[in-house]
């Protein structure tokens, strides 16, 4: 298919997805968040599972992780309708909890799909989730993140680069640094080595409590007296 065709083949795929029961996820969720970008980005995030926010408003990553993936992006002179991003599992989990192994294994064909339809050549993934999926090999993030390879996805041979989750690189200033550095390889990595980050700049963590859960997913009443687990974020 050309790229006419992949992108009506991509809204074809989102509008029968809108419908799954593969899961029970199906059951709690506001509507599924199949994902959102250009239809033909050399560049793809994958992120874990829609969170509060994404649950309610159809699309990932709009939380303050959302914002700082935004900044990140603008530091090596892209956008969101560039990049293509979506996550490993298309519907919220009840209390941001871990994707469960029969939930990964249910929506796993719909992000394989996505894969095959935008074709992207860069294929970043945010956390540990997604890395572990799609690289097929048991490596948390912190071992790997900046590390690229070479894999086939759905037919599709793409250049696999982990990163740290922005929600997680939100409330560790480290992290956020190497966050900020593996975002700068990215014009390399897609060829693009004419695209110099002029306008990348430090970006600061808020000034929240740092035991605050690093995720913009929960709503008012999770966030209250709630700490997502460090596992969870794929920090580990």
């Amino acid at each position: 298919m050309d790229a006419v065709e992949r992108a009506a083949a991509l809204r074809a795929h989102a509008e029968d997805t809108a419908g799954c029961t593969r899961c029970a996820l199906a059951q709690g969720r506001t509507q599924v968040v199949f994902g959102s970008g250009s239809p033909d980005a050399d560049l793809m995030f994958v992120g874990e599972a829609p969170g509060f926010h994404e649950d309610q408003q159809g699309v990932p990553f709009v939380g303050q992780a959302g914002k700082l993936l935004d900044k990140l992006l603008g530091g090596i002179g892209l956008t969101r309708a560039d990049v293509f991003v979506a996550n490993v599992l298309k519907c919220r989990p009840p209390g941001n909890r871990d994707p469960l192994p029969e939930e990964i294994a249910s929506c796993e064909p719909h992000l394989f799909r996505q894969i095959e339809l935008v074709r992207p050549s860069v294929v970043a993934t945010l956390g540990n989730f997604a890395t572990k999926l799609l690289s097929g090999r048991s490596f948390g993030i912190t071992r790997v993140h900046g590390q690229e390879q070479e894999v086939t996805l759905a037919s599709t041979t793409v250049l696999l680069y982990p990163l740290y989750h922005p929600a997680a690189a939100l409330y560790t200033p480290s992290m956020l640094r190497a966050l900020e550095d593996d975002f700068a390889r990215l014009p390399a990595l897609l060829g693009h080595t004419t695209v110099t980050p002029v306008s990348r700049t430090r970006v600061e963590p808020p000034s929240d409590p740092p035991h605050r859960a690093p995720i913009e997913d929960l709503d008012p009443a999770e966030a209250s007296g709630t700490l997502v687990g460090a596992v969870q974020l794929g920090l580990f």
